[in-house]
């Protein structure tokens, strides 16, 4: 199912079938290391990709969402929304993440726009934050482009990370 759609991009719910591409993405170190959580196995992306593949299972509107280029159907990645509790507090982070083969065309910065707007207009949504690794610049930029600000560091268990907040206008 589409859930969305920008002028590049397809942002649809995961199927089965992207499993081998999403495993793939997770494999590359180059983004494995901006991402301490994520799948090292293919059953653990198996599990993950079953996770998300009717949206996420506490919110089904939110989840991680195949990215797929238009122009060739070429799965790219995983982007969407996802809950958290930080501080006591009820917080949706704008995720993204493409593969390293489609840095440097606008493509993370044209997905994480599409589902700011389909976050605010659509779901009604008050609030988005990103979850960054202090040493991913092209994330931070990413989050400063569609719009948010710097709001503090903090660390868990998976280490230092950066939250880049926005409220809706």
């Amino acid at each position: 199912m589409i859930i969305l759609e920008s002028e590049r991009l397809i942002l649809r719910h995961q199927r089965l079938d992207d499993l081998e591409a999403l495993f793939a993405l997770y494999a590359d170190p180059d983004l494995r290391r901006y991402i301490p959580d994520a799948p090292t196995t293919l059953e653990e992306t198996r599990e993950e990709l079953a996770w998300h593949q009717h949206g996420h299972a506490t919110r089904p509107e939110l989840g991680l969402w195949a990215t797929i280029l238009k122009a060739d159907g070429t799965y790219l990645g995983r982007c969407g929304l996802l809950p958290w509790t930080l501080d006591g507090r009820e917080e949706v982070e704008v995720a993204f993440l493409i593969a390293k083969s489609h840095w440097g065309r606008g493509l993370a910065t044209e997905a994480a726009r599409a589902i700011r707007d389909y976050a605010f207009t659509t779901l009604g949504l008050q609030r988005l934050i990103c979850l960054i690794d202090p040493a991913n610049r092209g994330s931070i930029r990413v989050a400063e482009k569609i719009g948010m600000t710097f709001e503090r560091a903090g660390e868990d268990e998976m280490g230092p990370f950066l939250i880049y907040a926005m409220a809706r206008n």
